[in-house]
């Protein structure tokens, strides 16, 4: 084996892989991990999706100049592509592979979102210098932006590590920044029998998510080999 092919590869359980392949950018199991993940996340949001049904937002998205005025928003771009891809690069795609092999993956899927969280914390700063906040307002939201940050991240590593793809957490992470934290003040601002209908189709949802978290990602689907979570 030649020296320049040792430093490309890295191993595992006996097996080469390349530096790619441990980035989760590979081309076997593409479609799918760009797929399925992507379904399994709106299946647990599947209440938002539905009160953005009720509020007529699905029609929004059918007019072509909602897509041509958002492709031209800094904003929209930032949140949407690249804000996903970067993080997830970072974040998983560089730090899992260093992790893993040290943690294994159970610890990994829960210290690397860690970090993640702890990324964000910085938005407390810039609300108590931009007078957004006062400090102790401030702390509360970016601890509980911390928490669901960090709880996403977790969700985002396991997805990496069943599907051994870079593509399908970014998929989930712009889904996500796209849908933003349920509302779920919103469905109890409804009234009776409307508040229970929502009720049940947000719990559906979770119900769903978590019956299918693991057969949706089985590494298999996505021809996993490096992983093999």
């Amino acid at each position: 084996m030649s020296s320049s092919y040792a430093e490309d590869r890295l191993f595992q359980n006996g097996e080469a892989y390349s530096i790619l392949e441990w980035l989760g950018i590979r081309f076997f199991g593409l479609i799918p991990a760009v797929v399925l993940p992507l379904i399994l996340t709106m299946i647990l949001f599947l209440g938002p999706l539905y009160l953005h049904y009720m509020d007529g937002v699905f029609r929004l998205y059918l007019e072509p100049r909602y897509w041509t005025t958002s492709l031209q928003n800094f904003i929209w771009l930032r949140n949407h592509i690249v804000a996903p891809l970067s993080e997830e690069f970072i974040f998983r795609a560089c730090m899992l592979p260093l992790l893993v092999p040290a943690f294994g993956i159970g610890w990994s899927v829960f210290l690397c979102p860690l970090f993640f969280g702890v990324a964000h914390f910085h938005h407390m700063i810039e609300k108590v210098i931009h007078k957004q906040a006062e400090v102790i307002d401030a702390f509360r939201q970016s601890m509980f932006q911390l928490f669901y940050t960090t709880v996403f991240g977790a969700y985002s590593a396991f997805l990496f590590l069943r599907t051994g793809h870079l593509i399908a957490p970014v998929m989930a992470h712009a889904f996500c920044n796209h849908m933003g934290f349920p509302a779920f003040n919103e469905v109890l601002g409804y009234p009776q029998p409307t508040r229970s209908k929502l009720i049940a189709i947000f719990t559906l949802g979770l119900i769903l998510w978590s019956i299918l978290l693991f057969p949706m990602t089985s590494s298999w689907l996505y021809s996993n080999y490096v992983y093999q979570a």
